[in-house]
C-alpha cells in the first residue's frame, strides 16, 4: 500500500478535477464566461509540465554527476510525460484561444514560444534516438536536456512578459486576481497541478520499469548466445 497510496490518490484528485471543473462554480466574466474552466487543464497542464521537465534536468544532472544509467531512463521518461501534457496544453490553448480571441493560434508571443519550447524537447526525443551506444546517449542527451530547461524558461515564462502578449500577466495584460480567480477556481486549480503531476510520475514510472525490463532480458539473450556459442 505504501508503493501504491499515491497512485489512488492521483486517480481520485483527477476525477475531483473533471467533475468539479466541469460542474463546480466558477466567476462570470465577461468575454471569458464559461470557458475560464480550462484554466484547470490548460493552465495546470503547462505548471505540471514544467514541473516534470525541471525533476527531469534534475536527473539529468545526477547522471553526469554520477554515470548511474538509471538517472537517465528517469530523464527521459519525465521529459516524455512534460511533452505529452505540453501538447495536451496546446491543445486545450487552442479551444480556449479560439472561443475568447476568435483564432485558435493568434500571433501571440507566449503561443509562438510554447511551439519552440515543444520542438527543443522533441529534438531531445530525436537526439536521443540517433545513438545506439547507451552510455553514449546519455551523456550527450542529458547535457542537451539542461541546456534545454535553461531555454525553455525565458521562451516561455519571462519574454512573453517583457512584450505585448494576449496572456495574463503579459505585456501590461494583469494576470490573474481576486475578480476573476477566486476560492472557487482555487480549490480545483492547485489540486489540478498536484493530480497532474502525479499522473506524469506515474506515466514515467511505467515507462521506466518496461526499459528495466528490456534491458534486463536483452542482457538475458546476450548471456545465453555467449553460453551457446561456448558450449559449441
Amino acid at each position: 500500500m505504501r508503493k501504491t497510496w499515491w497512485k489512488i490518490l492521483c486517480i481520485v484528485i483527477i476525477f475531483y478535477v473533471i467533475v468539479m471543473g466541469l460542474m463546480g462554480p466558477v466567476p462570470r466574466l465577461a468575454i471569458i464566461n464559461e470557458s475560464i474552466r480550462n484554466t484547470y487543464f490548460h493552465v495546470a497542464l503547462w505548471l505540471a509540465m514544467t514541473t516534470l521537465l525541471f525533476a527531469s534536468m534534475i536527473f539529468s544532472i545526477r547522471y553526469l554527476n554520477k554515470g548511474r544509467i538509471g538517472d537517465d531512463d528517469i530523464a527521459s521518461e519525465l521529459a516524455k510525460s512534460a511533452i505529452f501534457f505540453g501538447i495536451l496544453g496546446c491543445l486545450t490553448g487552442s479551444v480556449w484561444a479560439n472561443y475568447t480571441w476568435g483564432d485558435p493560434w493568434p500571433n501571440d508571443p507566449k503561443l509562438n514560444g510554447a511551439a519552440v519550447g515543444i520542438l527543443i524537447y522533441l529534438a531531445y526525443l530525436l537526439l536521443r534516438s540517433s545513438f545506439e551506444d547507451e552510455q553514449r546517449r546519455a551523456r550527450i542527451s542529458s547535457v542537451y536536456n539542461i541546456f534545454a530547461f535553461a531555454v525553455f524558461i525565458p521562451i516561455i515564462y519571462i519574454l512573453p512578459r517583457l512584450t505585448d502578449s494576449l496572456h495574463p500577466g503579459s505585456g501590461g495584460n494583469s494576470t490573474f486576481g481576486s475578480y476573476d480567480f477566486d476560492n472557487n477556481i482555487r480549490k480545483v486549480f492547485y489540486p489540478a497541478i498536484i493530480g497532474y503531476i502525479l499522473l506524469g510520475l506515474w506515466l514515467a514510472e511505467l515507462r521506466v520499469r518496461i526499459k528495466v525490463i528490456n534491458r534486463v532480458r536483452d542482457e538475458a539473450l546476450i548471456a545465453s548466445d555467449k553460453t551457446a556459442s561456448n558450449t559449441h
